[in-house]
């Protein structure tokens, strides 16, 4: 999928919004996949984009987290942690699919089908430009900013 335009696709969204990647021409688009609304990583993965959102936005740059959680959840965890973007709810992995993130994983010994946490650059021609698997928390937003500054 790198170097190619990703297919349009909509989701539910936080603030009763309905997300479509159409509407985001023109703009880049950086969208984060996270396993689980209010656990340890996730929260710090979110903490880190939130933080740094005011020189994404000045780089013409949205955020968007995604995750299988439900909008109940997302909005409890985007209110509880402040974040200034939109989650999105992908209860069906339609997302989830189109971006290959589904893994199985090991959790306490056992074999669980679940998000691989990734991140996709999306430039404002609708193009993916740069993608993250098996993402490690750490600086990865800073990461993810520095290479938004060079398109």
């Amino acid at each position: 999928m790198l170097n190619q335009s990703i297919p349009d696709f909509e989701l539910p969204a936080t603030n009763g919004k309905q997300f479509h990647s159409s509407q985001y021409a023109g703009k880049k688009l950086v969208i984060y996949f996270y396993p689980k609304d209010s656990t340890p990583g996730c929260t710090t993965e979110g903490q880190q984009f939130r933080d740094l959102y005011a020189q994404f936005q000045a780089s013409n740059a949205e955020i968007l987290g995604i995750s299988r959680d439900s909008l109940k959840s997302h909005e409890n965890f985007k209110t509880k942690q402040c974040f200034p973007f939109e989650l999105l709810s992908d209860a069906e992995e339609l997302a989830c699919n189109l971006f290959g993130v589904m893994k199985m994983k090991n959790m306490y010994g056992k074999q669980v089908r679940g998000i691989e946490r990734s991140t996709f650059v999306i430039d404002g021609s609708g193009v993916l430009r740069r993608e993250w698997r098996g993402v490690k928390v750490d600086g990865h937003a800073q990461e993810v900013l520095d290479f938004i500054k060079t398109l």
